[in-house]
């Protein structure tokens, strides 16, 4: 125990300056509690904790996330994929999928979009603490590309990037007030950080999902291939006013 709690201080002092230190110390909070898992709930807007929040975890309980915005259950000996119901006033109802492997759950923070207009689209990008910076794009052939260096807002107002990440974890979310069923859309994820090396594996390491929002519920909730290699991740198109999943990882733009 004390060479953790030594290995523990050294990280944190290490992450100081990358700006990932609150993150960093919810983690290694929730890995030394040795008798529960926890699951931590995020505003996707502005990347707070959601307190208050009613979690349902079938076959298991029901939970109230505290001022952290976190809940913790019992853990579990044997490998499961965990059903999570969601709910709180002024979000949408969120149900998924949570998987949890050697007693651990690898990437516990959850990212959950407020309520938003029936015709808006939100898209959620989380992943784990490694790389340091994925970022999402949006693009709307020929007419916009909202990123973190293009149009941050279209020029025409309806596409958002509405919050940025680059410190491990996400959220980093884009909202589109319009989806025209005479457009053609994608959405990819690049892995910033390792943007040198077309065949760097690390993206495909980064147990990232996506989550998109639309019609007042979640449509969609996607997780990147494993064992790939490439820095850019094809998620998906929208044709005719209709999601389609791409998902896969490549080197090509």
């Amino acid at each position: 125990m004390k060479k953790l709690l030594i290995m523990s201080v050294l990280l944190l002092a290490g992450l100081v300056m990358m700006g990932q230190v609150d993150k960093m110390k919810d983690l290694l909070d929730d890995e030394m509690d040795t008798d529960n898992l926890t699951l931590r709930f995020i505003n996707a807007l502005d990347g707070n904790p959601i307190p208050g929040a009613t979690v349902e975890i079938e076959s298991i309980g029901i939970y109230t996330t505290d001022i952290e915005g976190k809940i913790k259950f019992p853990r579990m000996k044997e490998d499961a994929n965990l059903v999570v119901h969601f709910k709180k006033e002024g979000f949408i109802d969120t149900d998924i999928s949570v998987e949890v492997i050697a007693e651990t759950i690898f990437n516990n923070r959850i990212s959950v979009s407020p309520v938003m207009a029936l015709e808006y689209v939100r898209i959620i990008l989380d992943w784990g603490r490694n790389p340091d910076d994925l970022d999402a794009h949006f693009t709307k052939d020929k007419q916009y590309h909202i990123s973190y260096r293009n149009m941050k807002v279209s020029e025409d107002g309806v596409a958002q990037l509405d919050r940025d990440d680059t410190d491990s974890w996400g959220p980093e979310t884009i909202t589109i007030k319009e989806i025209k069923s005479d457009a053609h859309y994608e959405f990819w994820v690049h892995d910033f950080t390792n943007r040198l090396n077309e065949n760097a594996g690390k993206l495909s390491k980064s147990g990232a999902t996506v989550k998109v929002y639309g019609d007042g519920k979640l449509l969609e909730n996607v997780t990147i291939p494993a064992g790939d290699k490439g820095n850019k991740w094809h998620v998906f198109t929208i044709d005719k006013g209709k999601i389609a999943l791409t998902n896969y990882i490549t080197s090509e733009n």
